[in-house]
């Protein structure tokens, strides 16, 4: 969405609109997307351009010309606050949604990937609070995977990292979500466990 190649920008949009023209017929009314990154060889790592006024603006350009796209097809777009990309935080979620102003525009939930460098232990149940305060009403996917250390996004099964599932899954269920809770960046070994531990979890809230 703010790749800093503009020719590579464009490509992404001629590929989103190829991938709208299909969606229906696979089944699905729902593209998610990544906010992007100024990084020019990796879109999930953080560059310090992220931050600039230029990189919002191109975001707002690339996600009208997305938003066009999911009009003329009936889809909704959902993207995902990630601490390496432009929107890195619930607050910046929320920011792009009320500037977009789009019943097209949803969020993809994912708790492991909202704590900056030196916030996991000091502000947990904060930030993740602040999330759902902020993008509960507008969920429509849910990520379930884990971290070990904050910084950059975790990239552990579910269950087996340092993020309070307990928490997470009540303030899901308080939104009155009901969409699907998407299991990623697990081993195939792993599924069985994480899938458990997150119905004990689901049971227990």
């Amino acid at each position: 969405m703010i790749d800093p190649d503009i020719v590579r920008r464009r490509d992404g949009v001629r590929r989103l609109s190829t991938l709208a023209s299909m969606s229906k017929r696979m089944g699905t009314s729902i593209i998610t997307l990544c906010t992007g990154t100024r990084d020019p060889t990796d879109m999930w790592r953080r560059h310090p351009d992220n931050d600039l006024p230029d990189a919002w603006n191109d975001l707002l350009t690339s996600m009208e010309e997305s938003l066009q796209i999911a009009e003329g097809h009936q889809l909704t777009l959902a993207f995902e606050p990630e601490i390496a990309n432009v929107v890195d935080s619930a607050k910046k979620a929320r920011r792009l949604l009320d500037e977009m102003g789009s019943s097209r525009l949803r969020v993809v939930m994912d708790a492991a990937n909202l704590f900056h460098s030196g916030t996991l232990s000091t502000m947990h149940h904060q930030i993740l609070d602040e999330a759902f305060e902020l993008l509960g009403g507008q969920i429509v996917i849910v990520h379930a995977k884990d971290l070990s250390h904050d910084g950059e996004a975790g990239q552990e099964a579910a269950g087996t990292g340092r993020l309070d599932y307990d928490h997470y899954l009540s303030l899901l269920q308080k939104t009155g979500y009901d969409g699907p809770l998407i299991l990623h960046s697990l081993r195939e070994e792993q599924v069985d466990q994480s899938v458990s531990f997150l119905r004990r979890k689901l049971e227990n809230n």
